[in-house]
């Protein structure tokens, strides 16, 4: 049933409708968790691994602002040009004056979850400048005119017969052809033209190194690379979170990154970036939009430890089963719940809720992020502001006062098990939102402290 709420229980529900859909979308996100685990247990120091990378990002989120200045002071030494953005507005206009200064009226792009948070592709495309995304995934979701689904694996809510279905529309392939292979081919030609032809590349980027003023992009498809080399303007965009003190450091994240993505030893390309070439202009925008204050935030800091992985939407239970879309938010799943309320509070106060709470997205983090207490803790924060769903609001009120009255709660008790035995469809129906996913369970022949004064007696 399709029932238009935009909230993620809404959205969830209409992922939900297409039930072979949901099943093959679970099983194939807990085999990429699975890969996960068998990459991870071939290390044996794993778990000192983890730590150090916690204890590098805690020392860097500690001394933020020095490790921004020696970065920026050591890429310009370099020749690139640096630039700084307050917010998601600032980082689109930069870009855009950029490529106006250059005439630039076609660009290529690859995956950048920043841009997609910033909504940079809209903001071009508003302004006459045509976006091309590299990225395959990212690629098939724009034919589609849709926003990733998942931060590694952009389009992977869809299936091999639909992607046929879009480059038969957009790229004149056979019609019903839905071959990987063949469709990954005709997608390596539509590319290779506008890398061609493209004057200017976006890239995101992984990790920035402040001794040496370099980044690092890391990708599977040497998309990134195809753009940067072959344009005359490359723009990296960058959240300032994104820096790390030295290239030795980098031994670590590299090591931690492909491993809990997808499984893999290394991604296949891990680019460095240190200076354009001859003739060619780089810059790079440094973009806060929100993040000093999450650095602010004591409970939520940790957050920023985030490397864009993917682990936790692997292992998450809820976002296995409701799908990316569904939390109508660039970065989605366990990690996206934390970072959105930041942005705004009332817009994305359902996504903390779309939890079981579960810990698993914490065990898997590489980078130690204790993602479920984060969670619990912005549910907390957003009751106190008064943002949450008024539906629950009214139901834990009601269930104070009835658990605060003793002889309330034996009568509620009581009526309860009458009802779920004499009359079971007063709560066997679509208003009871447990019903809806779960069978009720047997009512209890007595309450706990007729058991207990009974047994106690005896």
């Amino acid at each position: 049933m399709n029932t238009g709420r935009k909230d993620h229980a809404g959205l969830a529900d209409i992922f939900n409708e297409d039930e072979a859909r949901v099943d093959w979308h679970d099983e194939t996100l807990w085999f990429v968790r699975a890969k996960r685990d068998k990459a991870a247990h071939t290390l044996p120091e794993w778990e000192a691994l983890r730590e150090n990378a916690s204890q590098i990002k805690d020392n860097v989120l500690s001394n933020l602002h020095d490790y921004l200045l020696e970065f920026e002071a050591k890429a310009q030494q370099n020749g690139i040009t640096v630039h700084w953005a307050a917010d998601a507005e600032e980082h689109n206009q930069i870009v855009h004056s950029i490529l106006k200064a250059q005439n630039v009226t076609r660009i290529v792009k690859s995956k950048s979850m920043l841009t997609e948070e910033c909504h940079l592709n809209e903001h071009l495309q508003k302004n006459g400048i045509e976006v091309i995304d590299t990225d395959l995934g990212e690629r098939i979701v724009q034919l589609a005119e849709e926003p990733p689904s998942h931060i590694v694996l952009p389009c992977i809510h869809k299936k091999k017969e639909e992607i046929g279905e879009l480059f038969h529309e957009h790229l004149g392939t056979p019609k019903g052809e839905s071959d990987p292979q063949f469709l990954t081919a005709a997608a390596r030609v539509h590319l290779r033209e506008k890398f061609l032809t493209r004057k200017a590349a976006i890239t995101g980027v992984n990790f920035a190194v402040a001794e040496t003023g370099e980044f690092v992009v890391c990708t599977n498809e040497g998309n990134a690379d195809m753009g940067a080399h072959l344009s005359d303007v490359h723009i990296a965009c960058m959240g300032i979170e994104k820096i790390i003190p030295k290239r030795k450091h980098l031994a670590v994240f590299l090591r931690l990154l492909a491993r809990s993505a997808t499984g893999q030893p290394i991604t296949t390309y891990s680019s460095h970036f240190n200076k354009p070439r001859a003739g060619q202009e780089m810059h790079l925008v440094l973009v806060d939009n929100g993040r000093t204050k999450q650095l602010g935030r004591a409970d939520f800091r940790n957050s920023l430890k985030c490397i864009r992985c993917g682990a936790c939407m692997n292992t998450c239970p809820v976002y296995r089963r409701s799908g990316g879309h569904s939390y109508h938010t660039a970065i989605a799943g366990p990690i996206g719940s934390i970072l959105a309320p930041n942005l705004d509070m009332k817009e994305y106060a359902d996504l903390p809720f779309a939890s079981t709470l579960c810990g698993s997205c914490t065990n898997v983090c590489p980078v130690k992020i204790n993602i479920h207490e984060q969670l619990y803790k912005w549910r907390q924060v957003i009751v106190k502001e008064g943002y949450a769903d008024t539906g629950k609001t009214i139901a834990m009120k009601a269930m104070d006062f009835t658990l605060s009255h003793p002889s309330l709660y034996k009568t509620a008790g009581k009526a309860g098990r009458w009802v779920m035995k004499n009359a079971p469809f007063m709560v066997n129906n679509k208003l009871n939102a447990w019903y809806k996913q779960r069978d009720m369970p047997e009512p209890p022949k007595q309450s706990f402290s007729e058991w207990y004064k009974k047994n106690n007696n005896e």
